[in-house]
């Protein structure tokens, strides 16, 4: 049975506490020792949530009662509680779905023209340069996607990637990187693609992933140990659609400029984020 790595620690750390209060409430569990630090693992990914959120936030405290424990079945991670760890992910992914709805998937153009980069001229034309008047269209177009396989699969990894940073460095870090992230990868995609429509969150994305990639890199956590390959396979897909094989099998045209503008910019942050914490 495949086992999850829900938290790595040092190896001096006193985790009996939290092992006891995973047993009470059935959720199997197992530590190793590996290059001089504690592992714990989990059955599932939704364990492992569980794990790392007491470790962040501590174990409860036990309540005294006379009257003996019914028996629970094991906790899952409820949505009021996502909520309160990962608010700003499930906030991106909503406003994504939200305007996914708007316009159509990219087919009601009366709404999609409130998401290009630039805006569109009285005879309607994409203008030629930005409007630092309309300034939120610099991070527009990432709620924006055409088709249904577009959409669900840049959600699944907002999510996947998203939640790691939220949990590891907080809400408000996570929203400053995406922002980040669209304004670069858009600007990007403007300068080297033209006046054009273009969106998704993919160049976003890219930018999470070279940040986690280099930090992990620079500072190994928990929180951004990738599944072994992720980091491959981006790379590998952000290849083929360079070399324009993607568009010749008839994916449509893809923003490879704001992919790697993404890349770049999280790389960056990243290298200078997992370098600040490697010297603490």
């Amino acid at each position: 049975m495949s086992m999850y790595r829900a938290l790595q620690c040092r190896l001096d750390e006193d985790l009996s506490s939290l092992t006891h209060f995973l047993r009470a409430r059935g959720v199997a569990h197992r530590i190793t020792e590996e290059r001089g630090q504690q592992v714990i693992w989990t059955r599932n990914e939704a364990d492992a949530a569980i794990v790392r959120g007491l470790y962040t936030q501590g174990v409860p405290e036990p309540v005294a009662d006379s009257t003996p424990a019914a028996p629970r079945r094991p906790p899952r991670l409820a949505w009021q509680r996502m909520a309160r760890l990962i608010p700003v992910t499930l906030l991106v992914l909503l406003v994504t779905a939200v305007v996914a709805l708007i316009t159509g998937l990219g087919s009601n153009i009366q709404t999609v023209v409130l998401f290009t980069f630039t805006p569109v001229t009285p005879a309607g034309y994409i203008a030629a340069a930005p409007d630092m008047d309309q300034w939120w269209r610099l991070v527009a177009p990432m709620f924006l996607h055409f088709g249904w396989l577009h959409l669900a699969f840049n959600a699944l990894w907002y999510w996947e990637l998203g939640r790691r940073i939220e949990l590891r460095s907080g809400g408000w870090w996570l929203l400053g990187l995406t922002l980040l992230f669209a304004v670069i990868s858009n600007t990007a995609q403007w300068l080297f693609g033209g006046p054009a429509l273009f969106g998704g969150l993919s160049g976003v994305l890219y930018g999470l992933l070279g940040y986690c990639w280099l930090y992990q890199t620079l500072a190994p956590n928990v929180h951004f140990d990738l599944p072994r390959g992720v980091v491959v396979m981006m790379l590998g897909w952000l290849v083929l659609c360079l070399s324009g094989v993607v568009t010749m099998l008839g994916f449509g045209a893809i923003a490879n400029a704001a992919h790697v503008g993404g890349l770049v910019i999280g790389s960056l942050c990243g290298a200078i984020a997992g370098g600040l914490q490697r010297m603490r």
